[in-house]
């Protein structure tokens, strides 16, 4: 055998068993890190593991809507529960006594053939379904329920509106139902107000807090084209009282035409790092506010 190749040869070999040692460890790290996070993913856990957590104290479950909806040219449709997913699944760890319970992917909207991306239920719709699952958490084991969503429509009537008939029905067995609204509005418009003290555009559908919390959480997952990130400006926020009108031909024939892409104000300058901003707003704000909800039941039943 030439003496090249009988040198080569146990290099490759060492090669081989060094990368493979590596992969083997790696893959280890990998089990060992996936056997150590937290159930909390209702739809990721089995019976028995439900079970368990309900023994442990998890007791309290978290229902977040998401919503199927045009997000511009630049973000996926299924943004709303892309989201949600990770908004909820954070909580349930902040929490630390909660089960996310699967996120729904449809609420209040309406379909269109000129942006055909939305698919949504009507208020009452939502309202039977909202009333359905958490019937059927409480039928599960949950001594608490919170209802909570990332897309407006049916806020906060369809959602306010649930938890007050189910709360009265099951208060007196020592359960309740909870809305969560801050972790939308009081969230969002903080946020809002923070962007505008500093400068950024005003925006509110498909615009900077949407594009840069999808950026944040999805950005290498394809959630958002970035390479339209750049053109994303759509038209201006109406004034108060005045959303939702002209949505053929503007009123004012001397206003420049609709863009009509899907886009209310202007998203160029969303940034992952301020979706890490919004995203943390959202998780603090739900936090505080259902460790509130709890506290306050646990001072009446003393």
């Amino acid at each position: 055998m030439p003496r090249l190749l009988t040198t080569t040869i146990p290099v490759l070999v060492l090669s081989c068993a060094t990368a493979f040692a590596q992969s083997s460890a790696k893959a280890a790290t990998n089990q060992a890190a996936v056997k150590k996070a937290p159930l909390v993913e209702f739809e990721m856990m089995t019976w028995p593991e439900v079970k368990a957590a309900l023994e442990a104290g998890k007791t309290t479950a978290l229902f977040y809507t998401g919503g199927t909806e045009q997000r511009g040219p630049q973000n996926v449709n299924g943004g709303h529960t892309l989201m949600g997913r990770e908004i909820v699944r954070t909580i349930a760890l902040r929490l630390g006594n909660a089960i996310a319970m699967p996120v729904l992917p449809y609420t209040p909207n309406n379909a269109s053939t000129q942006l055909p991306g939305t698919i949504g239920l009507t208020p009452e719709l939502l309202g039977a379904i909202l009333e359905r699952v958490t019937e059927q958490a409480m039928a599960t084991g949950f001594k608490n329920v919170v209802l909570m969503g990332d897309h407006g429509g049916g806020q906060p009537q369809t959602y306010a509106e649930a938890a007050k008939k189910l709360d009265a029905k099951y208060a007196p067995e020592g359960r309740h139902v909870y809305f969560c609204d801050e972790v939308y509005a009081k969230a969002q418009g903080d946020f809002d107000k923070w962007l505008e003290a500093h400068g950024y555009p005003r925006s509110s559908h498909a615009g900077i807090p949407d594009t840069s919390t999808m950026l944040y959480l999805g950005g290498d997952k394809g959630w958002v084209r970035k390479d339209l990130i750049a053109t994303a400006e759509g038209d201006p926020i109406p004034p108060p009282g005045q959303r939702g009108q002209g949505r053929g031909q503007p009123a004012d024939p001397n206003a420049p035409p609709r863009k009509n892409n899907g886009i209310t104000g202007d998203a160029r300058r969303s940034s992952a790092a301020l979706g890490k901003m919004a995203f943390d707003i959202k998780i603090d704000y739900a936090v505080k506010q259902i460790q509130g909800f709890l506290a306050n039941q646990q001072k009446t039943t003393q």
